[in-house]
């Protein structure tokens, strides 16, 4: 695994690796990423319940997911564009601070000797600040090959599957044992230690230097991390924004089922935390067996185009069968392929929009990307609410099948040109 996104035949080494070796950087990188979701997904697993015992209806709870996901989203663009010009080692550090205050001030709400409800609101604030997932994959970027990035971005969902199958199983047990504040503690301690190591073993920068001609020119002033023309002009560049729209449009529907997945755990499933936890788990069992093997496998053999293609297509055969889902079994047996589409979208998507931009936007490509899934945690709980109370679980399957099945058609029409590979 250590050696999957090691770049080969591409002259000097990064700017800023010290005498930490490659193999290390990766290990590292993957250690942290699995240590920050893992808390990610204890926090998950229990904070639908903490809102209950704090009293909030599912209006109040949505506000709560929306809240989350408008400072993910604003953030991540920006935070992306940090992580490019000042380095990997300052943006995880951050990362994982901003997790720290995130977890103490959720276990603080947990005290009935404080106002719990603000508490857990401003639990939230850190949020603009938390993007290790993003952070992660501007490392792999970095330091791979353009033909080997897909399978390196996939073996990421190695430490996704691991995240949440510990998370889950960790937030549901620790909270049903020892109370619900517990997780959160966890959380706060392990994320102050991956604070520490984020700051003694990443390297500063992982950004090669530059050849093969991709100098800035001299003289070019420095952009802000806020030039948001800057940002923005990366989505104008060939090749880039059909991708993007790609991402947004077929991730949309899944996006809205995932962020109602724990009241649907809760309230269709009728299921209890600890239940809970173990479906995430086996969710993320799902997560590793696919990014961590079957992506890089196929890539070997399909053209990235062919992938996206399937993923859609899959997506639309899922869409079908979720309408007529009525129990937690039949969900079992439709998520190999939810979790197949899922992932071959987002790693193919990735892989094809960090190729299109320059080596010193990596980070700043990913962080858009990284936006998306939060743009679904805005809007999708009021409209994902919204259509679940009134026509019930099956309407995520319907508009899941529609909306694919219309990009489906799109791009047998107008298939994705076969790019050059623009960074080396």
């Amino acid at each position: 695994m250590l050696g999957a996104g090691a770049p080969r035949g591409q002259g000097r080494p990064p700017a800023g690796m010290g005498t930490l070796g490659l193999p290390w950087v990766l290990l590292f990188t993957y250690v942290l990423t699995t240590l920050e979701l893992t808390c990610l997904f204890m926090q998950f697993s229990t904070i639908p319940y903490l809102s209950r015992m704090l009293g909030l209806d599912s209006v109040t709870f949505g506000y709560l997911q929306t809240t989350f996901g408008v400072l993910q989203l604003l953030g991540g663009p920006v935070f992306g564009r940090f992580a490019d010009q000042r380095g990997a080692r300052a943006a995880f550090t951050i990362c994982f601070l901003a997790a720290s205050a995130l977890y103490l001030l959720l276990a603080a709400s947990c005290s009935p000797a404080l106002p719990g409800v603000a508490l857990l609101f401003a639990s939230r604030l850190p949020a603009a600040l938390m993007h290790t997932m993003p952070t992660a994959q501007m490392v792999i970027a970095d330091l791979s090959t353009p033909e080997e990035r897909p399978t390196a971005l996939s073996r990421l969902g190695l430490c996704f599957g691991v995240g949440t199958i510990l998370g889950s199983l960790l937030g549901g047990t620790l909270s049903t044992a020892y109370g619900i504040q517990c997780p959160a503690i966890i959380a706060f301690l392990l994320n102050l230690l991956g604070a520490i190591l984020s700051f003694t073993c990443i390297p500063v920068s992982t950004k090669r230097a530059r050849v093969h001609g991709q100098a800035d020119p001299p003289g070019k002033p420095k952009a802000s991390v806020f030039d948001l023309k800057a940002i923005a002009h990366l989505l104008l560049q060939p090749g880039v924004l059909p991708v993007f729209l790609i991402k947004v449009i077929c991730g949309f529907p899944s996006g809205l089922f995932t962020v109602m997945f724990s009241i649907i755990c809760m309230e269709f499933f009728g299921l209890e935390p600890a239940q809970a936890g173990y479906l995430l788990s086996f969710f993320g069992l799902l997560l590793m067996v696919t990014q961590g093997l079957v992506i890089g496998q196929l890539n070997r053999h399909f053209s990235e185009g062919t992938l996206l293609q399937a993923s859609v297509l899959v997506f639309c055969m899922v869409g079908l069968a979720m309408a007529s889902m009525s129990s937690v079994l039949h969900f079992c047996l439709l998520m190999p392929g939810f979790i197949f589409s899922l992932c071959t979208l987002n790693v193919v998507t990735d892989s094809i929009l960090t190729k299109a931009v320059s080596a010193s936007d990596t980070g700043t490509m990913l962080g858009l990307c990284a936006s998306v899934q939060p743009l679904t945690r805005t809007v999708g709980p009021t409209l994902g609410g919204l259509l679940y109370r009134s026509f019930g679980v099956p309407v995520f399957g319907h508009v899941q099948f529609a909306v694919n099945f219309l990009v489906l058609l799109v791009l047998w029409r107008q298939p994705l040109p076969q790019k050059r590979n623009r960074v080396q």
